[in-house]
């Protein structure tokens, strides 16, 4: 990919349409030497947890209690078809205009383009548990905290791993929609900002600096979290 940039680049010989890699170091620098480029990564990271964590956590509940309870998925499942099918860019907007133009629109707009795809995935491990280990947690009179703990989760964590890792990645690219549209910080509204001013140069840099973020939280975090969940089913 990186000679496949150098040859476009060098075709197009025009550093305004697509600058060389080493053309973009010096900028990289001036903007993380200002402090604008930490800056605005972490008003963005901010808001990618911030929606991650009410995500996953409503839309686990939404999925184990839909998988569980047949009528309870017959009176929410077209509601969940519709939030799954209607376009970010639809509740991006609605939020902002019903909400105003702040932290909390921003958020509650990326959470609800995200719950409905892990409600989906959830609802498919409730429904995948073995009926066979319930019976067991019954006849030895396990606590609702306690089956949950060691029958339920044990079995929905390899769904939960899958839906975090789809869930960061749909995130990222809505967090950045949120703040082009209405926000006045984070990489999105950088990229807004350099896009008004033509400035290819710098919406690479903070395009390849969120890319680098995005590659190190998946490498770090989501890939070995998603292998230990796995771990108990061949041990």
């Amino acid at each position: 990919m990186l000679a496949l940039w150098v040859v476009a680049a060098g075709l197009t010989n025009d550093a305004q349409i697509l600058p060389t890699p080493w053309q973009l170091l010096p900028l990289f620098a001036q903007e993380f030497a200002s402090g604008d480029l930490l800056t605005h990564l972490g008003a963005t990271l901010v808001r990618v947890l911030w929606a991650f964590t009410l995500a996953m956590s409503l839309g686990t509940v939404l999925g184990l209690i839909m998988g569980r309870s047949t009528a309870t998925n017959r009176w929410l499942d077209p509601w969940l078809v519709i939030f799954l099918n209607l376009p970010a860019l639809v509740l991006i907007v609605l939020c902002y205009l019903w909400i105003g133009l702040t932290e909390a629109a921003a958020i509650t707009a990326v959470t609800l383009n995200k719950v409905p795809n892990v409600a989906v995935v959830i609802r498919e491990g409730a429904r995948a548990l073995d009926p066979d280990l319930d019976a067991m947690a019954k006849v030895y009179r396990m606590s609702w905290w306690t089956r949950q703990r060691h029958v339920v989760f044990p079995q929905l964590a390899p769904f939960v791993a899958a839906a975090a890792r789809s869930g960061v990645a749909v995130i990222w690219k809505i967090v950045l929609v949120v703040e082009f549209l209405g926000r006045s910080s984070g990489v999105g509204f950088q990229i807004h900002l350099h896009f008004q001013l033509f400035d290819v140069a710098m919406v690479l840099v903070y395009a390849f600096a969120f890319i680098g973020v995005m590659l190190t939280v998946e490498w770090l975090l989501l890939q070995p979290a998603e292998r230990r969940s796995r771990r108990w089913r061949t041990a």
